[in-house]
């Protein structure tokens, strides 16, 4: 009988090595290696869980498959970023930071489904069941059809799944499930890849959309083998700071839906509370009056989203320039210091520059740029952007303002909270020339920053 195999991976990378070693040479982490035996050849024959056999290929234009309807979440934020609604079958990683709500997200949404579909099981591998029940009294999810298993063996887990007609499954948290044909500890990559293996076919077999929550690294990357985000279907993170009541869920990976979705909620005693109107939680706090600050109409996924933009330019100093940056893309930021610099005139070689998205958010398409290098020019010549004004579109190299896409919805977000000028790029002027507030069409930077200071 072959025997069990003795080998070497990185807990930081995944890497898998033929003996143990001080530093992994792949990613330069110290004491990340560990042992671990990987179960003999032909451990992992299993049978199916569905159907005796297996389904004959079939041609991709084939009707007579019909295509299950999607389950709702029962939070419209949750169903906007998966695409529509929770896909049958489909298996879905969440991840994120500890304490930021990853059980109360999961826990709700499994409270909505059982109210409206059917069964829902919640396995707690981290919590006991008094535990688990005493946190959603507290977030008002007490439902007979929803069933607490407060399990960490994938082979108890297995039969309760595949005998309990659920309509959904949750498990907290895939690295504390373990099965027993692999001697490696809970967690261990092998056991977190052979898990999730395991419960990606039953998913597929059963019909049943599956749930996983995964714990996070250092560097905020979903702990365990690379291999578990490409085995999914859908790949969420929830963030936000753990200080403030800002959540906001975003899918990085989503095979039945956009990318570009997001989700904004906000913690409070009761649990998550969907946010229907970020833009105006975005701007509650705005300041009046003072340098640095510029709103961008930006567009995430279908949404426009207002989101203030704030930029800080120190004195000049003698040594190295600091340059941090929150929310925008770093590189980003430096092409457009270096072209303010080479097009608009203004030295910020020797001063500190400090980039930031008020509330969290990320902008990540190239529509950010004008309002970044507007706040950078208002905190630079210590002149405040005038209040009512937006600002949003691309620049290029050469310092000119390229148009972006959406202009009309953009503007139109604008003008719904109050906002009375746009700046915008010359070719996004035509489309944006009556939804309801008064553009300001620019070609480049330079005749950006006469605007702006001059209406300042």
């Amino acid at each position: 009988m072959p025997k069990a195999k003795t080998t070497y991976a990185c807990q930081s990378c995944g890497a898998v090595l033929m003996r143990w070693v001080g530093r992994c040479p792949e990613c330069g982490e110290w004491n990340t290696v560990a042992e671990e035996t990987t179960a003999a050849p032909g451990a992992h024959g299993r049978s199916r869980y569905g159907a005796a056999e297996a389904s004959p290929p079939l041609p991709i234009t084939d009707q007579s498959v019909v295509t299950p309807d999607r389950l709702p979440a029962g939070l419209d934020e949750c169903d906007r970023v998966l695409g529509g609604g929770i896909v049958p079958g489909s298996l879905v990683l969440v991840g994120g930071d500890p304490g930021i709500g990853k059980s109360t997200l999961m826990l709700q949404v499994c409270s909505n489904v059982a109210a409206r579909q059917g069964k829902a099981l919640y396995i707690s591998g981290e919590e006991s069941f008094n535990q688990t029940q005493l946190r959603a009294g507290r977030l008002g999810c007490l439902n007979d059809r929803v069933f607490l298993l407060a399990e960490t063996c994938f082979e108890t887990i297995k039969k309760h799944i595949t005998g309990g007609d659920y309509e959904l499954v949750i498990v907290d948290s895939i690295q504390s499930v373990y099965t027993s044909e692999l001697a490696a500890v809970p967690g261990s990559i092998s056991q977190v890849r052979d898990c999730a293996t395991e419960f990606l076919r039953i998913a597929k077999d059963c019909e049943i959309p599956i749930f996983l929550v995964g714990h996070v690294t250092k560097e905020g990357a979903i702990a365990g083998p690379r291999m578990l985000e490409h085995l999914v279907d859908t790949v969420l993170y929830f963030e936000g700071e753990g200080k403030q009541s800002l959540r906001i869920l975003r899918a990085v990976k989503n095979r039945f839906g956009s990318t570009n979705e997001i989700g904004v909620f906000e913690m409070g005693d009761a649990g998550l509370k969907e946010v229907p109107n970020p833009s105006a939680l975005f701007l509650n706090e705005r300041p009046h009056g003072v340098s640095g600050s510029v709103v961008i109409p930006s567009i995430e996924g279908t949404r426009p989203l207002l989101v203030e933009v704030q930029a800080l330019v120190g004195d000049p100093a003698p040594m190295s320039p600091r340059r941090t940056v929150t929310g925008v893309n770093p590189n980003r930021v430096s092409l457009l210091l270096a072209v303010l610099e080479k097009r608009g005139g203004l030295a910020f070689a020797d001063r500190d520059v400090f980039v930031n998205v008020a509330g969290g958010v990320r902008l990540e398409e190239p529509a950010a740029d004008l309002a970044v290098a507007m706040a950078l020019v208002s905190s630079h010549r210590e002149s405040p952007i005038a209040f009512s004004t937006a600002v949003f579109g691309e620049v290029g190299l050469s310092g000119e303002i390229r148009a972006v896409d959406r202009a009309r919805q953009r503007v139109s977000e604008a003008a719904k909270f109050g906002f009375t000028h746009c700046l915008l790029p010359r070719n996004c002027a035509s489309d944006a020339a009556d939804a309801g507030l008064e553009v300001m069409p620019v070609s480049g930077v330079g005749q950006a920053i006469d605007i702006v200071l001059e209406r300042s």
